[in-house]
């Protein structure tokens, strides 16, 4: 079985995207130039051999790094669309700001983008979004014994909230009237959590669940607060690629028509309802406004 080839660099931070990426990918790889490579059904891409993604890492259970291999729910989809094209996937790590400007996406050097990407408005003026894949929900987890019950309860008695920096969770945190303590990663708003930087935080429901799979994070945080925002997920591309939008939709579709997308959900997130199941399947669906 191919393994994942991890070249470790330095974690990009701020405005730039001018520096170091931390690159992994997902499968086989190729010796391919690097250059635009014209695949099956005209689509052209990134590089030779390779649909290269563009994540933020690690935001289980949508992807994150699993023995030495980038794996999760987002990557299993672009996975099925990688085969449909031929080719592998290739998955580059930036900043989550890049997936509200499209600046990877504009400049070639990614082909989708794909982290739990809210569809907003917003996004929708920089990127071209897929159909959406998922119906989200915010989650509030907190330290036990915090002495809340929600995050109004927790606005009431002046606790210290944290986020994720640049996501819609932060909004939704600051339109509550929160002055949140950001976090450049889920990674780093959960230690902010451990080491009670904070007394709470706002992400989403998904990477909760996940983190209360741990004994540790059971025993010591409690979720207090289900946020229904009325948010979807979508895979982002650069602004007229109707190509490739056509074959990530139609991929969305053929995965919960044959059962893979039912298979892959459960693996890493858990039951299927047949509200997620069958809401977010409509083509061309014009989702919530998101927090």
């Amino acid at each position: 079985m191919p393994t994942t080839v991890f070249h470790p660099t330095r974690r990009l931070l701020g405005a730039t995207v001018a520096s170091a990426l931390l690159l992994l990918t997902v499968g086989c790889t190729s010796t391919g130039s690097g250059t635009a490579n014209t695949m099956a059904g005209d689509v052209q891409l990134a590089g030779a051999g390779h649909l290269k993604t563009c994540t933020h890492l690690p935001y289980p259970p949508f992807q994150s790094e699993q023995n030495g291999k980038v794996v999760g729910f987002d990557v299993d989809l672009i996975d099925l669309v990688a085969k449909k094209l031929g080719v592998t996937q290739e998955i580059v790590d930036t900043p989550f700001e890049n997936f509200k400007t499209g600046a990877f996406l504009n400049s070639g050097q990614c082909d989708i983008a794909a982290a739990g990407i809210t569809i907003t408005a917003e996004r929708k003026k920089n990127v071209e979004f897929s159909v959406p894949y998922f119906d989200a929900t915010q989650a509030v987890l907190a330290r036990k014994g915090v002495g809340a019950a929600s995050l109004a309860d927790l606005a009431a008695r002046g606790k210290k909230l944290g986020t994720q920096a640049q996501t819609t969770g932060e909004e939704y945190a600051q339109k509550q009237g929160f002055n949140p303590v950001s976090f450049e990663s889920s990674d780093a708003l959960l230690n902010g959590l451990r080491t009670s930087q904070v007394d709470a935080v706002v992400i989403d429901y998904p990477v909760v669940q996940g983190w209360l799979k741990d004994s540790a994070n059971s025993a010591a945080f409690d979720q207090i607060d289900n946020l229904n925002t009325g948010e979807q997920y979508g895979f982002s591309l650069k602004k007229g690629n109707a190509k490739l939008l056509a074959v990530v939709n139609q991929v969305i579709a053929e995965a919960r028509a044959d059962g893979t997308y039912r298979q892959s959900y459960e693996k890493w997130i858990g039951p299927l309802t047949t509200a997620q199941g069958d809401a977010s399947a409509m083509a061309g669906a014009t989702p919530s406004a998101a927090q």
